[in-house]
């Protein structure tokens, strides 16, 4: 299939199995009229006689005028529906079988079964949405948090679109500047912007790209889950922390040291994001081959954690702590730590608490990051649990997406900005270094190509589209 292919009309089922009602989408420039010859209507007027934005009753027949269905169609006509030309949409029972029978009634009829994103790709190349808010769609469809529906929201709605339609618009005002200056070069009496101003309108530029840059790494972590690692010597109750986080018996719990050997991942929704918890294999010394294996992919998941979790059992908190710290602290370097007294259920009256614990190994210890987060709780009986999960949403630091704060969470996004960043950087070089204008707008001119990569202004091989809309479901 051509990606640029519009002018036929398609047709695809774009509800998922098993509900009472199914959805089938028809859209083209026969997506009327083709319609119409498998639809009858209760009132007889055919729906190419009726306004758009109608329901209307009626039957799905074969040619032979047996009733499929007793089923609603809604009707659109171009340019106001989602794809921009003329579309149906047939609400049946949501019977597979009868769904198919009226996707057969069409193909027959001439409409071709639509490939994935393929009514998204035809809103895109029709006008109705740049690139980014159609990537937008495929991501709204994923969402399964409050902070992942607000971010695909927020841009399918254009609010990344209009932060880079401001920043183009500065940009084209600087490269204005410098064309001019390039054009009248042998007037040395004229003067369209002295230096310091153009290097004062590369810097907002430059600070806006940095800001949207910087942003991927809460936005991809809110929308594949944010990584928390569960570490900690063996038996010190981390399998037991992440079943009572789960509230279900997720992980295998022991009194035998090593019973976990390999990473446990389990995800779950606090205050409207998504946190993806892993329970690694307890770190100690072992001449065992598996469990050495399970210990090195401790290590892994460790380095890959936004937040970690550093399980230490209470009855013998600083012996535990001196064991590991010179393993765990080095590589939580840049990351959120949190340090769980675990197990205080079991202090003795004749014990020092958990807070004077924490007491002495901050005077005994120098070496104890000033910023480490310290709490206690039990596992077992499930108490402090609440304070921790506060900690974990507080440490994401979300933007106020009900304020429509831009956050980036598409790779292809963050490449293109990346490129942009690198460009206005050389920009802001060129002017610091008075190099020729023709070189300075070069540059400029590169950067608007990569912000206008993201939005499809440049994008026009059928490669790169079809690479963006293939990973959307059949029917968007």
């Amino acid at each position: 299939m051509n990606i640029l292919q519009t002018e036929d009309t398609i047709c695809a089922i774009a509800t998922a199995q098993g509900g009472a009602i199914g959805t089938i989408r028809v859209s083209g420039p026969e997506a009327i009229t083709l319609t119409d010859r498998i639809f009858k209507p209760v009132s007889g007027k055919p729906l190419a006689e009726r306004a758009p934005y109608t329901f209307t009753f009626g039957h799905i027949l074969t040619p032979e005028g047996e009733i499929i269905d007793e089923v609603l169609v809604s009707l659109f006509r171009a340019p106001h529906s989602y794809t921009g030309q003329d579309s149906t949409e047939i609400s049946c029972h949501g019977s597979s079988y009868i769904l198919q029978q009226v996707m057969q009634l069409l193909i027959r009829q001439g409409c071709r079964a639509a490939g994935p994103g393929e009514y998204t790709q035809r809103a895109f190349l029709n006008g109705k949405m740049d690139l980014s808010q159609a990537e937008a769609v495929a991501d709204l469809i994923a969402s399964t948090s409050a902070a992942t529906h607000r971010m695909a929201m927020n841009q399918m709605r254009g609010g990344f679109s209009r932060e880079l339609a401001v920043l183009r618009d500065k940009l084209l005002h600087l490269t204005s500047l410098m064309e001019l200056e390039l054009d009248f070069s042998d007037h040395e009496e004229l003067e369209f912007a002295d230096r310091s101003e153009l290097e004062a309108i590369a810097r907002q530029i430059e600070q806006v790209i940095h800001h949207l840059v910087d942003t991927f790494s809460v936005g991809n972590a809110l929308k594949n889950g944010v990584p928390v690692a569960i570490v900690g010597e063996t038996n010190a109750g981390k399998s037991t922390l992440l079943n009572a986080l789960l509230n279900e018996e997720r992980a295998i719990v022991s009194d035998i040291h090593g019973t976990t050997r390999d990473v446990i991942e389990d995800t779950m929704n606090l205050g409207g994001i998504t946190f993806r918890f892993i329970d690694t294999a307890g770190i100690r010394e072992t001449t065992d081959t598996i469990e050495s294996l399970g210990i090195e992919r401790s290590f892994q998941k460790l380095d890959q954690a936004d937040i970690v979790l550093w399980i230490i059992d209470a009855t013998c908190a600083e012996e535990q702590y001196h064991q590991l710290a010179d393993k765990i602290l080095p590589r939580c370097e840049g990351k959120h730590l949190v340090i769980v007294l675990n197990k205080v259920d079991l202090l003795s009256p004749a014990d020092s608490s958990a807070d004077e614990q924490l007491a002495r190994l901050k005077t005994t210890l120098p070496d104890l990051p000033e910023d480490a987060c310290v709490l206690s709780l039990s596992a077992k009986q499930k108490e402090g649990l609440s304070q921790l999960q506060k900690q974990l949403v507080d440490f994401t630091a979300l933007p106020d997406l009900s304020q429509n704060d831009v956050v980036v969470s598409n790779i292809r996004h963050y490449e293109a900005l990346s490129r942009a960043l690198e460009a206005i950087h050389r920009v802001q070089d060129g002017l610091a270094m008075q190099l020729s204008g023709d070189l300075v707008s070069q540059d400029l001119r590169e950067c608007l190509y990569h912000l206008g990569e993201i939005v499809g202004g440049t994008i026009e091989t059928d490669e790169v589209l079809g690479n963006i809309f293939k990973h959307f479901c059949v029917g968007k």
